[in-house]
């Protein structure tokens, strides 16, 4: 964390303060502070990538995540984000080489 911050308050449901807890707890995250943080820098980073970039939060199955990190581990991919930009590229790259073709016919 840098040397110099700004001390915010904020208050959350018992349940979201429970969940922050856990993820503490679990080894996730050191402190409480740390998950916010963490929250906060990927709210802003959504909010303001670049125009020409739009991302997006996907959900997939607990084994399409472990297959993804198999791809990573394997060196097929530099990171899960990375698999799933390479996996939509290609499904749009055939989608529309399908789509050409039916058009020449």
């Amino acid at each position: 964390m840098p040397s110099e911050s700004e001390r915010v308050t904020i208050r959350l449901p018992p349940d979201k303060a429970k969940v922050l807890r856990q993820l503490v707890k679990s080894g996730t995250f050191t402190t409480i502070s740390d998950v916010i943080r963490a929250a906060i820098d990927k709210f802003i980073d959504i909010q303001f990538s670049p125009d020409y970039i739009r991302k997006l939060m996907i959900e997939l199955p607990k084994g399409n995540v472990v297959d993804l990190q198999q791809l990573v581990k394997s060196g097929d991919s530099v990171s899960v984000e990375d698999a799933v930009r390479n996996a939509v590229r290609e499904y749009v790259r055939r989608r529309l080489h399908k789509a050409m073709e039916g058009a020449e016919r």
